[in-house]
């Protein structure tokens, strides 16, 4: 399977529970951390959900 890079580069101050769940599930606590990631249908869904404070790198 593909990998990407996932980076927080938003705050996740004032978002929904959902959201800040799903980054924390993703394994994003601080602004400009990344983490690598398998690319499953699974991620995919979490990426698509906090997209707009991630910036995605397919490795």
């Amino acid at each position: 399977m593909a990998r990407v890079k996932l980076t927080q580069i938003k705050s996740v101050i004032d978002r929904s529970k959902k959201q800040k769940d799903t980054m924390r599930a993703l394994g994003l606590k601080k602004i400009n951390q990344s983490v690598e990631k398998e690319l499953s249908p699974q991620v995919e869904g979490m990426i698509n959900k906090i997209a707009h404070l991630i910036t995605i790198e397919k490795l």
